[in-house]
């Protein structure tokens, strides 16, 4: 491999940690975000329940660079209005805000749908056989409705890594921010070789988590028993 291709990997690969924070707090935060929704719709929660699929509605039909500018904007300036300023706060924390809500409205939908995937049989077998409603949730809906999610959790997760990409819109010098500098310093000569490079880069982190949700996918695929 040519020497100045290892230094565009170099480069690029150095905000990697940085874009790695964001998945990683977006993404446990979305889980959080998203269990909680999906718990107020399998419950039917008066009020609260249209509330979250107005939600859910707005972050599937817009596009997530408007949220992203809407947190970063439109938040700020909304919170003045009741005493809270959070204009002081970092860029990445917006940037990780408007990932955890646009990632956790789809979330939602994904451990719903894992959650209704089991028979409701089951669990009034459980019941029968003298099983708490708790033990039922944690030793027969969780195990089955996790293996049944996998492959819509994967490609949600795959969805909030290529996301991040957007975190330069705001001044967030991550991987895309950094190609974004590289190109601007050398006066949009080498565009090609950059986008390659960052291409790679996404393409690589994508398959990593689709081999490890995958091989987790194979362990669990096995007969559950109680």
């Amino acid at each position: 491999m040519n020497v100045e291709w290892l230094k565009l990997f170099e480069q690029v690969l150095q905000q990697l940690p940085l874009t790695l924070v964001m998945i990683a707090f977006a993404l446990v935060f979305a889980l959080i975000l998203g269990l909680i929704l999906a718990v107020i719709r399998i419950r039917r929660t008066p009020i609260l329940n249209p509330a979250v699929r107005v939600f859910l509605s707005f972050s599937r039909s817009t596009p997530l660079v408007l949220q992203l500018f809407l947190v970063y904007f439109a938040l700020p300036q909304v919170l003045l209005f009741v005493g809270i300023d959070i204009n002081q706060f970092s860029r990445l924390f917006f940037a990780i805000l408007a990932f955890t809500l646009h990632s956790g409205a789809y979330l939602s939908e994904v451990i719903r749908a894992g959650y209704q995937s089991v028979p409701y049989a089951q669990v009034e077998a459980g019941l029968t056989v003298g099983l708490s409603y708790p033990q039922v949730i944690r030793r027969i809906i969780v195990p089955q409705a996790l293996r049944n999610s996998l492959p819509n959790l994967t490609t949600q997760i795959i969805e909030l890594i290529k996301d991040t990409s957007l975190a330069f819109t705001i001044g967030i010098i991550d991987m895309m921010g950094q190609v974004q500098l590289i190109i601007g310093n050398n006066y949009g000569l080498g565009m090609l070789e950059v986008y390659i490079v960052i291409s790679i880069i996404y393409w690589a982190l994508a398959l990593i988590v689709q081999g490890a949700l995958t091989l987790v996918s194979h362990r669990t695929s096995r007969p559950y028993q109680v």
